[in-house]
């Protein structure tokens, strides 16, 4: 039985009495073990395994945890429990209420949302900024969502963006039509998840005996409110505050901190043994975070008595040497390449490691680039797929007409409401057989002006001038390409979907609907955009070689999508699985090149923190946007506890590109990396002044 593997620390934990239990679990103390252990526990104490929700940060930790309860029970026991991150759970939950809703991707919605923010003028308001843009705006709607459950957006945009505040209510009410526009179509993101599994659970009240929840210091107001609404007769959460590090994302600290005080007769748990990392590598990362104030009392134990490797700086004198040197370091290493991590605090610090690690013809996967599901060439063939399937989807017909040239996403829209016009609720219907009776399908925009709403000139235009090209008679009577600012090319995109989706209209079988549209003329012209940008060189000219090697790669991706679907014989089967579980689908090999935040949950046997450079880590800049140097400094004990038996600090004193000196990270004189000198002494005088 599991209970048996726990230290004592870890029993007292796993099998305390029902209640509001917190779990501080530091990095390496066996988390994962005592809630198995606890799941456990509640099994043999008589609880039904239904009656379990597992809430955890990844599908994945999820999976491993009901596969380790597997082992000491059965699999048909083990998956009874509900378990999953907060977003699968209540989008699995919805579903049983509402078949309705569509799930979509943060990126599909943006451009729903730019679909409605280019409708809206700013140039009458009177302020000291310019409005925010579309993209910037969703995030910040996204941020309110999960971060603040009292206020409305505009109040809450006039009272953290004072100089936004002229703009607040225009802001508030694209977001207003944006949930209009979703709730019409039956879309939801993550964020709607959570808030719909909140107001509608009286519909289907939820009745668990214990909700377990893992990264509980990663919980953000949104999940908290969920929590609370659920009201579950026992609580077991596990976390640790020096692990926070996701407050840019709305994750809330006080969650944790405030524990004991938001629970009657909660009891907290320390979990002081840690069974990764070496005494060194664990002495560095507590010098470091006990800068930051301690939340609650805690003092960690070394289990390990192996000869340990004493954490090495590396210094360099240039910024690309300092890549060129450990990539050099890395292929002089015994350590298998996959137990390797190169760990970084910006995205922009990984280009030079993996540009040097190639140069060498050393392997290496980076988290945090553009992933297989995320590739365009991949989400073209998903949109049409998905509107073969659900006719009522504007996102996917949106994103495909971005390649049609000549059509933004306003227009897309429009044109999309037309066609859901001419066919009674149906794009199909409206495309192949349109109502006769409407003549015009076109809506008029209302004049707001105070709400940046405006007036648009719109006179219909005559399908006359597309008589020479070829087309069907039946798609030339069709009132949709009166559109007046629907140009040649547009068109013939239109047509080509047309012809396409006549011959995807009776296929069954994912396979086979992935074949069609790879093969179509329409998917072609797509591969040829996409091509020829990512062929085009700074000067304007096209390089040939890059642009038959960019065809190459995206069919090879379009192979690889029609490998993925053949397991499956259901079309919506496939589509959720594409939706939901693209993340945990991408794969890689060789060295891992990770930023501190998707390094957690991770350990390797041999680390690099790199560009540990005073502005760079901790970076400065985020700090002056809302960020904190405590914030920086959980960060740093992130990386450095990731690893397991060697760990290499480095920094570079010169950029010669930028023409920029550097001086060494604050977090290197606090770790006794470096002996305190004038800088450190500045750096402090700083942080004294602000605090």
């Amino acid at each position: 039985m599991p209970l048996t593997r726990l230290n004592s620390e870890q029993y007292a934990a796993a099998t305390a009495p029902r209640g509001a239990n917190l779990i501080i679990a530091s990095a390496g103390t066996g988390k994962t073990s005592t809630i198995v252990g606890r799941i456990a526990h509640l099994i043999g104490q008589g609880v039904a395994p239904h009656e379990i929700l597992l809430l955890t940060f990844t599908n994945k930790a999820a999976a491993e945890m009901v596969a380790r309860v597997a082992v000491y029970f059965s699999q048909e026991i083990a998956t009874q429990i509900d378990a999953g991150t907060f977003h699968a759970v209540s989008y699995r939950w919805l579903k049983k209420i509402d078949q309705r809703i569509v799930l979509k991707q943060p990126a599909e919605l943006k451009t729903l949302f730019r679909s409605v923010h280019e409708r809206r003028r700013f140039d009458h308001i009177n302020a000291d900024v310019s409005a925010y843009g579309a993209n910037f705006l969703y995030d910040k709607y996204s941020l309110f969502q999960n971060t603040n459950i009292d206020s409305t957006f505009e109040q809450w945009i006039s009272a953290n963006e004072e100089l936004h505040a002229p703009y607040a209510a225009i802001y508030a009410d694209i977001c207003v039509e944006f949930e209009r526009l979703k709730n019409s179509y039956g879309f939801v993101n993550f964020n709607d998840l959570l808030i719909m599994m909140r107001d509608r659970m009286h519909e289907m009240p939820i009745a668990y005996q214990e909700v377990l929840i893992d990264e509980y210091q990663d919980t953000n107001t949104l999940q908290g409110s969920l929590i609370e609404r659920m009201q579950p007769p026992s609580l077991f959460c596990v976390g640790d505050y020096d692990q926070s590090i996701y407050a840019f994302n709305g994750a809330n600290i006080n969650i944790i901190a405030n524990f004991a005080q938001n629970f009657s007769n909660a009891k907290v748990f320390n979990l002081s043994k840690n069974y990764r990392s070496t005494v060194p590598i664990l002495d560095l990362a507590n010098r470091v975070i006990q800068n930051n104030a301690r939340i609650y009392p805690k003092s960690l134990e070394v289990t390990r008595t192996d000869v340990s490797i004493a954490p090495k700086l590396l210094v360099y004198e240039e910024l690309f040497e300092q890549y060129k040197g450990i990539s050099h370091k890395i292929s002089n290493s015994t350590t298998p390449h996959d137990e390797i991590a190169v760990i970084f605090r910006n995205n922009a610090s990984a280009d030079g490691i993996e540009a040097t690690l190639r140069e060498l013809g050393i392997a290496c996967k980076r988290r945090g680039g553009t992933g297989f599901f995320d590739a365009k060439e991949v989400k073209a063939i998903l949109d049409i797929y998905v509107m073969m399937i659900n006719r009522h989807d504007l996102m996917a017909f949106i994103h495909l007409f971005e390649y049609a040239k000549g059509i933004g996403s306003a227009i897309a829209t429009e044109l999309f409401e037309a066609l859901r016009k001419l066919g009674d609720g149906d794009i199909f219907q409206g495309l192949y057989k349109p109502d006769p009776a409407i003549r015009d399908p076109f809506l008029r925009q209302t004049h707001n002006y105070q709400l940046g709403l405006f007036d648009d000139v719109f006179e219909l235009g005559s399908v006359i001038r597309f008589k020479s090209h070829g087309f069907e008679e039946a798609f030339l009577q069709n009132p949709i390409l009166k559109h007046p600012k629907l140009g040649d090319e547009g068109v013939l995109f239109l047509y080509q979907f047309y012809k396409l989706a006549q011959r995807l209209r009776t296929i069954t079988k994912p396979l086979s609907m992935i074949q069609k549209i790879v093969d179509s003329e329409l998917y072609r012209v797509i591969i040829e955009q996409l091509a020829h940008q990512r062929a085009t060189q700074k000067d304007g000219s096209i390089n040939q070689d890059k642009k038959l090697e960019a065809i190459e790669r995206i069919k090879v991706k379009a192979a690889l999508l029609q490998e993925l679907s053949k397991p499956y014989n259901d079309h919506e089967r496939f589509i959720n699985a594409m939706v939901l579980g693209s993340q945990d689908l991408t794969k890689g090999e060789g060295i891992n090149l990770l930023s501190v935040h998707a390094s957690k949950g991770l350990e390797f046997r041999e680390v690099y923190i790199i560009d540990l450079m005073d502005g760079r880590f901790p970076n400065r800049k985020l700090m002056n946007k809302g960020g904190s140097l405590d914030e920086e400094r959980r960060l740093f004990y992130v990386a450095v506890t990731r690893a397991k038996d060697i760990l290499y600090l480095s920094y570079a004193r010169y950029d010669q590109v930028r023409k920029t000196d550097f001086v060494a990270s604050q977090f290197l004189y606090e770790a006794k990396m470096l002996p305190e000198d004038e800088e450190f002494r500045k750096m402090k005088a700083m942080e004294a002044l602000k605090t």
